[in-house]
């Protein structure tokens, strides 16, 4: 599969984790945060997100990308500045003609804990131990390298289920 960075938007903070190798034989990369700011304004910390991840790209020269989806969020004030954000990504991939899939959060947490409910905190210690990482990375780092890894098992294209290959919500004839 080559290199897949992975993306965990954010307005404040964004992590970004690239792996290398196909499921089952990955290694980690590299893997970081963009730390954006809380008392910044909107558009210079957008503007520093586009910039970061151009750098990014630049330098580990990934074949596809794989992003969170972005769910509903309660406070609508967040929900429009992840979505400013999450647009400078898109936009940003798009420029470098990359190809990009998106994966729900629940879907993340499946994939890499077997539980579409698990607690961050799960995520972050599973990809430490699959990864054989020996640090544990920042959250929202552990976050986006369990998006790329998502990508890795799913190959861009495979849901869960049909790589179970579960026949969930259909009737046996």
């Amino acid at each position: 599969m080559g290199r897949v960075l992975g993306i965990d938007p954010g307005s404040r903070v964004t992590g970004w984790g690239v792996l290398e190798g196909d499921w089952g034989r990955t290694r980690c990369v590299a893997s970081g945060t963009f730390r954006l700011g809380d008392g910044a304004a909107m558009g210079p910390r957008l503007k520093e997100l586009h910039e970061s991840l151009v750098r990014v790209i630049a330098e580990y020269a990934p074949e596809a990308v794989a992003v969170e989806r972005v769910f509903v969020a309660k406070n609508a004030d967040s929900a429009l500045k992840l979505g400013h954000a999450r647009g400078v990504i898109l936009l940003t991939i798009e420029e470098a003609g990359l190809p990009m899939h998106e994966y729900s959060p629940a879907q993340v947490k499946k994939s890499v804990t077997g539980s579409g409910r698990a607690f961050k905190g799960q995520v972050g210690l599973l990809i430490r131990a699959i990864l054989n990482l020996d640090h544990d990375p920042p959250e929202d780092a552990a976050d986006a390298l369990a998006i790329a890894l998502t990508h890795q098992m799913l190959g861009g294209t495979k849901t869960l289920a049909e790589l179970a290959g579960a026949s969930w919500g259909r009737k046996k004839r």
